[in-house]
Formats: C-alpha cells, structure tokens, sequence
C-alpha cells in the first residue's frame, strides 16, 4: 500500500460538482493499494499516519502528530499510485489491486484512521472520477509504502 500524507489547512474532493468529503487542518491522504496488500499492510500505515509527527510544536518544530493536535482526515483512493513508467511513456497498473481485493483495505484504512483520529476522517469513493482540491501547508509531502516501511 502506498500513501501521499500532506499536510493541509484544508482539502475537499468533489464529485460530480459536489462535496463528497472535506478537512480543515489536517491531512489528505491519497491511498493506492496493491494486489500483495494485507490488512496487516492497511494498520501498519494507518497507524503510521495518524502518529506522523508533521505539525508544529509550540516552537515551531514538526514535533506533535494529527492526533495529538486534533487534526482530521481526507482519504482519497488513486490507484495511479502504483503506476509503472519502466516501459515507454504510457505508466501501466497492472500493480494496482482491483476493486475486490482493494475496496475491503481501503475501507478498512478509513475504519482504522477514524479509530485513531476519533472519527475525524471523511473520504472520497473508491473508483469515482474525483476533483481533489488543497491548500498543502509548508508544504510538507511524505511518500510511504508499506513494502519499504522506511
């Protein structure tokens, strides 16, 4: 499983012209998973995300985590983040699970943030044409891949 973690003062995904799910301050997290991805996987990097210590302490250092400062949660699924660009210009996604092996994990990775958040965690929906808009804070971008666990 791979995760985009930005850090945000606010982020929405609209669908079709509507809001599907937003955040204040806080994280858009864009979720791609791939057919090797267990569960194990999924609560490994939910965990991860919600500790992430990425928010300024009261000295103005990446001290205090998204829990610890109440931040929320926008989940967006994008299977493009599995894509390989090895072969020619036109990326494949042949890593990319399909959708009934990852619907359950990315489920399960909202289930596991709203646990570690306290419910603040909104998302957009599996597979639907979304607009992604943000304002990233710092900005700060962390890639992460549950096979790297780096």
């Amino acid at each position: 499983m791979r995760l985009v973690i930005q850090r945000v003062t606010k982020a929405a995904v609209h669908i079709g012209g509507v809001c599907a799910g937003s955040t204040g301050a806080g994280l858009l997290i864009l979720a791609g998973i791939e057919e090797a991805d267990t569960e194990e996987d999924v609560c490994w990097l939910a965990k991860k995300a919600a500790d992430m210590r990425i928010f300024s302490d009261a000295e103005g250092k990446m001290n205090l985590s998204a829990r610890e400062t109440g931040g929320s949660a926008l989940v967006v699924s994008q299977f493009t983040l599995h894509a390989s660009t090895r072969k020619g210009n036109r990326p494949s996604f042949i890593r990319a699970a399909r959708p009934e092996h990852a619907i359950p994990l990315y489920e399960l990775f909202k289930e596991e943030l709203a646990d570690l958040l306290e419910g603040r965690v909104q998302s957009g929906e599996f597979g639907a044409d979304m607009q992604v808009s943000l304002v990233n804070d710092g900005p700060v971008t962390i890639f992460m891949d549950s096979r790297s666990r780096e």
